[in-house]
């Protein structure tokens, strides 16, 4: 596995998977009439130790939002390279996705726990970021193939079937 070629389709996976996100939450922002979020702006600020204020740039949420999606790409494409690939990757990938917007946000007190939301905000949560999740491995997954299986891949297939504590090959 090339690590670095692998961090780079993640970089473009990330991307092609915010875009995606993006698009899927203005559609609904449009349906529903919900507001844009600025959490990720609060949350930059705090990270970087500057005072609450009203008046939140609409580029500082951008550049976090599109940020930390991409950076997280990173890992995706890691993943798609080691022969971690399709929907049960990207279902993993989903949880680590989460779990950064909500240590972030909750380690900066800028948000809270999501089983204290309203439901219907945890389910439009968790839907976009399943669109951003899908859409990065689907990427990243296509781009690595064109490599060939990954090393976990090939592991496999020395060992099929299902076979309890499977050792390095």
């Amino acid at each position: 596995m090339h690590w670095t070629r692998s961090a780079a389709v993640g970089l473009v996976s990330g991307a092609v998977g915010v875009a995606a996100m993006t698009v899927g939450e203005k559609v609904e922002q449009r349906c529903t009439g919900r507001p844009d979020s600025f959490v990720p702006a609060r949350t930059l600020r705090r990270l970087r130790g500057l005072p609450d204020t009203n008046r939140l740039s609409r580029k500082a949420n951008l550049g976090m939002h599109v940020g930390q999606a991409i950076l997280l790409g990173t890992l995706r494409g890691v993943m798609a390279g080691a022969g971690l690939r399709g929907p049960w990757a990207s279902a993993m990938f989903l949880v680590v996705r989460l779990t950064n917007d909500q240590t972030l946000e909750n380690a900066t007190g800028v948000g809270a726990p999501p089983w204290t939301w309203p439901r219907d905000e945890v389910v439009v949560d968790v839907l976009h970021k399943a669109v951003y999740a899908g859409t990065t491995g689907a990427v990243a997954d296509a781009l690595a193939a064109r490599w060939g299986p990954g090393p976990g891949q090939v592991h496999a297939r020395r060992r099929t079937g299902s076979v309890h504590d499977v050792g390095p090959p």
